[in-house]
């Protein structure tokens, strides 16, 4: 997928370079040759690329605050989504990144999804599993399904199955939600959903949020985990409090991504960061990955 990318950002820019030199031509600002058109457009993608190697390889600590009437008190949640594990890091980078996330001191972990991918080996995904194990945080680590977790794209390249995953991070402690829903210290509850994928990729099928979120006491706060910030308007209306999204990799192609967005376009509702609709505040990681 990233080098998909990198070939797209690569001719969007080239194909800007050939913009500006045409309008230059047209107003009569500069003569322009076609080759000093190229070269600005493959510095600029030089640059491109090197801002976003830099990103991929520097993670970045973002804390958001909400509010609440409920009586939830102060919650400190610790979130992190697509790992990609061996993407960009393995078991041992991934087990620094969360040594960094318990010196914050969350009263809980949670993982939006796609913490290993098609290229993770079976070898680092237990690893990986067991720096989990090692976290401690007063009410846990939970996990929720991505869209590459299972392998499902490309199945068989991988030497171990997404039950083989679930395995591994229930045998470390992980809470692994499959459209469950918990309710913790009869305080607040999580709910996690099964990705959008299995329904839209793969012919099968997931809870809605209008179920999972019935038989639950609605005076209780509610955070409700899901991969792909796609459903915003059905989890306003279930009466979510907080949803925690990944899959995005915040746009990943600037500016294509954010273009898309502003013009409506594609299936995600969000790109990255956070926003309020109705009483439901949506967050958006942009990953920890690649």
């Amino acid at each position: 997928m990233t080098m998909w990318l990198i070939l797209f950002g690569s001719l969007f820019l080239l194909g800007l370079a050939e913009i500006l030199r045409v309008l230059a031509m047209k107003f009569d600002l500069a003569t322009i040759s076609r080759s000093a058109a190229a070269l600005v457009g493959v510095l600029v993608t030089v640059v491109y690329l090197g801002v976003g190697w830099y990103q991929a390889h520097h993670v970045a600590q973002t804390e958001y605050t909400v509010t609440t009437d409920k009586k939830v008190g102060n919650l400190r949640v610790a979130f992190f989504g697509d790992s990609h594990l061996g993407s960009t890091f393995d078991a041992d980078g991934l087990a620094e990144h969360l040594k960094t996330i318990e010196k914050a001191k969350p009263d809980l972990l949670v993982i939006a999804g796609d913490f290993v991918d098609e290229r993770t080996t079976k070898a680092e995904m237990i690893k990986a599993a067991q720096a989990l194990g090692d976290v401690n945080t007063p009410y846990g680590v939970y996990y929720v399904f991505g869209n590459h977790d299972k392998a499902l794209y490309q199945p068989g390249i991988r030497d171990f199955s997404g039950d083989d995953l679930v395995a591994e991070l229930e045998k470390n402690g992980v809470i692994v939600l499959q459209d469950e829903s918990i309710l913790l210290d009869d305080r607040f509850y999580l709910v996690g959903r099964q990705d959008a994928s299995q329904e839209f990729d793969f012919g099968g099928s997931r809870a809605s949020i209008a179920d999972l979120m019935a038989p639950l006491d609605h005076s209780k706060y509610t955070i409700v985990l899901d991969h792909q910030p796609r459903d915003y308007a059905a989890e306003a209306k279930a009466g979510a409090d907080l949803v925690l999204s990944g899959h995005t990799h915040g746009g990943q192609m600037i500016p294509l991504m954010q273009i898309i967005q502003w013009f409506g376009i594609g299936q995600n509702d969000r790109l990255y960061g956070i926003e309020k609709r109705d009483n439901t505040n949506f967050i958006v990681t942009s990953g920890i990955s690649e």
